[in-house]
């Protein structure tokens, strides 16, 4: 018997009669792979699950409102105008005090995670502010700020701040010490280090904690509206909530959802166009 499996023609043999498989290029990592329309469908099938589960009776009745009630309520929302006059000023709100806390986050925890001694001061601070209930605050910020916008900004940027700073110098640490002494090898000055190496390396880091601040920074635009609001989502639900009326509380609430998917599709987009570089 001859052996031919390490003669070039018993390679060629192995090839042509595809018992050698090519292997796949894995350069991509763990990248996942995206699908558009899993997301839609599974709002779609719960929904449907609600409104088929009322209709049928599996479902009280004094729990949950038909889902095509709640459409309808929306509907009028927006025919009538209400849904911008509350909505305007919950999107003000929200916007001006994310990107007051997210800024101040992102630069007091690079200082953290660049400097010995603001990370001497500073973590014992956030370590004794991030536990607080930030909601517990908001009477002492209306003392300080006024009923008015002051104090609902005050408590938005909080909000923010904390999961920010606390993710922005866990980035900043995690950051591969071999490429900065790469750099440091190569004759790059601190600040080129700093710009082209550390905040490149954390960014991923900082928009993971950019989306958990966001979404604290929601459920805050509610709690503040709550109290000391005549116009906004918080204020909203909490005027359907106290009539028991779920169709308007509901519709309140998908709006929330809907502010909520449309930040992280907003962290999303960035992310894709940050960090070209992982792919």
């Amino acid at each position: 018997m001859t052996d031919t499996t390490h003669s070039p023609h018993g390679a060629r043999s192995a090839q042509t009669d595809g018992s050698a498989r090519p292997v796949p290029f894995r350069g991509g990592g763990f990248r996942p792979a995206t699908n558009r329309w899993a997301g839609p469908l599974v709002f779609a099938l719960l929904i449907a699950f609600v409104e088929v589960g009322l209709r049928a009776g599996w479902i009280s009745n004094l729990t949950l409102p038909l889902p095509s009630d709640v459409l309808a309520t929306f509907v009028q929302l927006y025919e009538t105008g209400l849904l911008w006059r509350h909505l305007v000023p919950s999107l003000t709100r929200f916007m001006v005090g994310g990107t007051l806390g997210a800024l101040a986050g992102i630069g007091v925890g690079t200082l953290i995670g660049l400097f010995g001694l603001a990370r001497a001061g500073l973590v014992p601070m956030v370590a004794a502010l991030f536990p607080v209930p930030k909601i517990a605050l908001l009477p002492l910020f209306v003392i300080w700020f006024g009923i008015g916008e002051g104090s609902k900004y005050a408590l938005i940027a909080l909000g923010t701040f904390t999961p920010m700073v606390v993710a922005t110098y866990g980035a900043v640490d995690n950051v591969d010490r071999t490429l900065i002494r790469m750099g440091q090898s190569f004759g790059l000055s601190w600040g080129s280090i700093v710009r082209k190496i550390v905040l490149p390396g954390a960014m991923p880091g900082i928009l993971s904690g950019l989306r958990i601040g966001l979404a604290i920074a929601i459920i805050l635009l509610v709690a503040a509206e709550m109290l000391g609001a005549q116009y906004g989502i918080g204020a909203y639900i909490l005027e359907a909530g106290s009539l028991y009326d779920l169709e308007r509380l509901f519709a309140g609430v998908a709006i929330l959802s809907v502010l909520g998917v449309a930040t992280s599709a907003a962290v999303a987009w960035v992310e894709r166009r940050v960090l070209r570089w992982r792919s």
